[in-house]
């Protein structure tokens, strides 16, 4: 099941990049929602490709894990994330296109498959909602494209 949004930000490519990559405030955020996150690379720096999370938090009443590596990172382009949760495969990519010096198209896109029965199970009850996830999904990125160009602004 694919899910996948593109939306234009006022703000260079370069600012729009810094924003996405900025993993430390991802890891903040999932914290402030009660999950637990470890990066279980060994260099602590900045991401590149190979840097690995492992991120434990509560769903539907259930204790749930994934783990999430870095696969590619080029900057300003973007980067894509493979991870692996509850018999599940999730990859990410983020692609980033400048359209002119201050605005930037972000595409967003969200892969999962299925390596088990019961995650089957769970992508087709998905596959059932998929117009109402589709349009929380959208709303979620225009909010983070939102944010971005507040931030930018407030830069300025």
């Amino acid at each position: 099941m694919k899910f996948s949004t593109r939306e234009d930000i006022e703000a260079p490519a370069e600012y729009v990049f810094a924003q996405v990559t900025d993993f430390a405030s991802f890891e903040r955020k999932a914290l402030r929602h009660g999950a637990q996150v470890t990066r279980s690379d060994q260099d602590q720096g900045a991401p590149k490709a190979g840097s690995e999370w492992k991120i434990a938090f509560k769903f539907r009443g259930r204790s749930r894990t994934l783990e999430a590596k870095l696969t590619e990172i080029t900057s300003p382009v973007g980067y894509h994330v493979a991870g692996i949760a509850d018999g599940m495969t999730i990859r990410t990519g983020i692609e980033l296109v400048a359209l002119s010096p201050t605005r930037t198209r972000i595409m967003v896109g969200i892969e999962l498959r299925s390596k088990t029965f019961t995650a089957r199970l769970v992508l087709e009850s998905m596959k059932l909602a998929k117009a109402k996830l589709n349009k929380r999904f959208r709303a979620r990125v225009v909010e983070f494209a939102e944010d971005i160009e507040d931030s930018y602004r407030k830069g300025k």
